[in-house]
């Protein structure tokens, strides 16, 4: 890899020995994947993927320490993913007693390192950090130093911006030192298509199982997405930029995509057209048959595959402020075409801090606490990582969690009838 003089001698000790070994990591990180160079992180802000204090990663805490104590703090703010305690997310004793004291023993520390090492402000914890309550959205072209799959594949495919698919620390690290390693999606030949996907269902395609779909047949590959616009429109709307961020984080956690284009919608789509699409490359036909057979092989790893629900997830990503207004609709309506009050099975939604501060400033927030919701900040998938969540019968809409973990999926539409008692 070539270095350039200020970058070697960082490399080589300049601003102390902590700053050359996040140096090293990063120039070895690049070296691994054939990178020729690094080069400026351009982005205003940086993202963290680890939010959670949990016992067994002592050791990313002791490193925090040691780059603290040396002063090497990031050089530009940062978000970083949800947290993974809410007391109003429905809990039993004995879980309150496992998060608090065993999984999640370290967060009161973590928490504060955070704080030391940079972070925007302490409502900058969601997986959703480019929505515009929150404040971290990059420009078009801008390099990032970001890791969260979801959040990495929104600012590549939505924004324009250029981010490689980092993992926690990296991504940190590179915020510190102001580098990245210049390969993959950084460069123009990483964000060609290796794919063609025709979208050809008779109906707008649910984001989740489009997503899914698309994601492990491509798997870490560019998808070139043709037909959606059908379904979607032209503009990046705000209902759209929602559909797309819960497209790509199936895409992203359901294969590992990194970037898509979508053809007459997303940015380099509409500027660069078919010629981002490699020759030669192979055509992946989605219809309504194979959205259907998609979903009828998703495994059910539930113990009692009739189990009645005992919690529901909706958020992962995390809820726009279009979508809890939709949600609100949706369920209010539902509950009362069926002649009831109150949701079926306990429901948590979750969102961005910040988002859940707006939406409480609205007659939507009183509608949806009046029939059982509970509105939260936390990440669902670290309430359901540990074996006293996964043995719940617990059901989603998101294809993220459903992936991760125990939790059920099922189509808006079904999940809506489970929890407001349409279901026949």
């Amino acid at each position: 890899m070539e270095l350039t003089r200020e970058q070697q001698d960082i490399l080589n000790g300049s601003r102390g020995e902590v700053m050359a070994k996040v140096m090293k990591s990063l120039v070895m990180y690049g070296e691994t994947f054939g990178a020729d160079r690094m080069v400026p992180v351009s982005s205003r802000f940086g993202h963290t993927v680890i939010s959670f204090g949990i016992g067994v990663m002592k050791p990313v805490y002791d490193l925090y320490d040691q780059l603290i104590k040396a002063g090497a703090l990031s050089a530009q703010p940062f978000s970083a993913d949800p947290l993974p305690l809410d007391k109003n997310v429905p809990s039993s004793f004995l879980q309150d007693l496992v998060f608090k004291h065993f999984m999640y023993s370290q967060q009161g520390r973590y928490e504060k390192q955070l704080e030391k090492l940079g972070l925007m402000s302490p409502d900058a914890y969601t997986c959703a950090c480019y929505l515009d309550e929150v404040g971290n959205k990059p420009a078009k072209g801008e390099i990032l130093s970001w890791a969260e799959s979801s959040a990495v594949v929104y600012a590549n495919s939505v924004l324009g911006a250029r981010c490689n698919r980092n993992s926690g620390m990296l991504e940190l690290m590179g915020s510190i030192v102001g580098y990245a390693p210049h390969f993959g999606l950084l460069t123009d030949d990483g964000r060609r298509a290796d794919w063609i996907v025709e979208v050809r269902t008779s109906r707008k395609p649910e984001a989740q199982l489009l997503g899914s779909a698309i994601g492990m047949k491509v798997m870490e590959q560019v998808p070139y997405i043709k037909g959606l616009d059908r379904w979607l429109g032209t503009e990046l709307t705000d209902d759209v930029c929602a559909y797309l961020k819960d497209f790509g984080a199936a895409t992203a956690s359901n294969g590992a995509v990194g970037l898509y284009h979508i053809e007459n919608l997303t940015p380099e789509a509409v500027e660069s057209g078919e010629s981002l699409i490699r020759e030669g490359a192979p055509v992946y036909v989605v219809d309504d048959a194979e959205l259907e057979r998609v979903k009828a092989n998703y495994p059910v790893v539930w113990k009692d595959l009739n189990a009645k629900p005992k919690l529901c997830f909706i958020g992962c990503p995390h809820l726009t402020l279009s979508q809890l207004e939709g949600w609100t609709e949706r369920i209010t309506s539902s509950l009362a075409a069926n002649g009831l009050k109150k949701v079926t099975v306990p429901t948590v939604m979750t969102c961005a801090p910040a988002t859940l501060k707006k939406f409480k400033e609205t007659a939507d927030f009183a509608r949806l606490e009046k029939a059982g919701v509970v509105l939260s900040y936390i990440c669902p998938l670290m309430y359901m990582n540990n074996p006293l969540s996964g043995k719940m019968p617990v059901i989603t809409c998101s294809n993220k969690l459903r992936t991760y973990t125990t939790a059920r999926y099922y189509t808006e539409d079904e999940l809506l009838a489970k929890i407001t008692g349409g279901e026949k």
